[in-house]
């Protein structure tokens, strides 16, 4: 029986096309993550303004992009968690709570991270 060879390159490229469909679909439904683009365009134009360099561009968009994927992670949580028991169960909850104890965790450290970068920059433009 012959199997069939399949195309690595094909393969990944059809891979991307999913995973563009999911971050179309945060973008469209899940409000935190409409937050979190928001935010990354704003500090984006900020740093332009600013003219951050190339050191602090990594670490803002290491930040950004880390808060951003912790909550495509927990938002596939709860939508696991909603289909698997879509009625109130306490281990459930607690579940979903960690999760989102992972979000809050990450964009306190990003949160610590873009502070570094911006406010020696807000200290130097007031003094």
């Amino acid at each position: 029986m012959k199997t069939e060879q399949k195309n690595i390159v094909i393969d990944r490229l059809h891979s991307l096309r999913y995973a563009f469909k999911g971050f179309i679909y945060l973008l469209r439904t899940e409000n935190a993550i409409k937050v979190h683009a928001c935010s990354t365009v704003l500090l984006t134009s900020l740093g332009i303004f600013v003219q951050l360099n190339i050191t602090e561009w990594m670490f803002q968009f290491l930040a950004l992009g880390l808060v951003i994927s912790v909550e495509a992670l927990n938002t596939s949580i709860e939508k696991i968690a909603d289909f698997v028991q879509p009625n109130f169960d306490k281990k459930i909850g607690t579940i979903k709570d960690i999760s989102a104890g992972a979000v809050l965790f990450s964009g306190l450290f990003g949160a610590i991270i873009i502070g570094l970068i911006y406010i020696p920059k807000i200290i130097q433009y007031y003094s």
